[in-house]
């Protein structure tokens, strides 16, 4: 334990940076609790087995180069002022997708706080979607 304390006070910034980086993954692992992340047949699965609500995440201008049928838009950064619009629909699961699952994780977080609890990422994004073969409507 001496050596220890002895090791912790010679190198402190290295001690300090420990710390920090303890500190973040830990943030990181409670951040990521809770998200389902699936794959696009999955999804499939939930909107027609379901009646999942598809939220594309995206910006205006990714979403008109394709989308997944009757998705809902509603851009990340707007998400915060719309939950509203996504109140009817609390109580059946709903599909969030983004280009790649980034955006998704995070819109996750927001409609988590939020209070609703059927949440799932589109593991991978429209790009997983697209690579699975899957239609998108454009427009």
């Amino acid at each position: 334990m001496d050596k220890l304390i002895e090791f912790s006070t010679n190198h402190i910034m290295l001690v300090a940076a420990l710390l920090v980086v303890i500190t973040l993954l830990m943030k990181s692992l409670i951040d990521g609790r809770g998200i389902n992340a699936i794959k696009p047949l999955k999804a499939v699965e939930l909107i027609n087995r379901n009646d999942a609500v598809v939220l594309d995440v995206r910006m205006d201008d990714e979403f008109k180069t394709g989308h997944i049928l009757n998705s809902k838009h509603i851009p990340l950064g707007l998400l915060g002022n719309q939950i509203k619009e996504l109140e009817k629909h609390r109580d059946k699961p709903i599909v969030i997708s983004c280009r790649s699952g980034n955006r998704a994780r995070t819109a996750s977080a927001v409609l988590r706080r939020a209070g609703f609890d059927q949440l799932y990422v589109l593991d991978g994004g429209i790009n997983a979607w697209q690579n699975a073969s899957l239609p998108l409507q454009r427009g």
